[in-house]
């Protein structure tokens, strides 16, 4: 199982910025897909952006243009640069690494979350 910890997060004012980072375990990370999800409270996690080994990007209508994922291989570590943030991307932000059933990973990887708060 891929160990993710996320980091990052806190309270920014609309308009503002923020980077988050999400460092892997394990020696397979620069050939997996890695993921951002969002919650906010009361509603259902959704899907924000994907990256996968190749760095093809793919981004939620809602955040195309605003944000931008990437990745280190070197530092087993996806980033999520977040700008012109609004008080609708209030919410807990999760990592995700995709299964790769055939080494040995055979379900996704969650991090804990971190809070993104966006309030003036």
């Amino acid at each position: 199982q891929v160990q993710l910890v996320e980091s990052g997060g806190g309270l920014v004012q609309p308009g503002g910025s923020l980077r988050l980072s999400c460092a892997a375990s394990g020696n397979i990370f620069k050939i997996t897909t890695m993921r951002w999800y969002r919650q906010a409270p009361g509603n259902q996690r959704e899907w924000v952006a994907t990256i996968s080994s190749t760095s093809n990007t793919n981004y939620a209508d809602s955040v195309k243009g605003r944000f931008t994922i990437s990745r280190d291989n070197a530092k087993n570590t996806v980033y999520l640069q977040m700008n012109s943030l609004e008080p609708v991307d209030t919410a807990i932000y999760y990592c995700n690494s995709a299964k790769i059933p055939l080494l040995g990973v055979p379900n996704d990887s969650w991090g804990q979350g971190t809070q993104v708060t966006v309030s003036s």
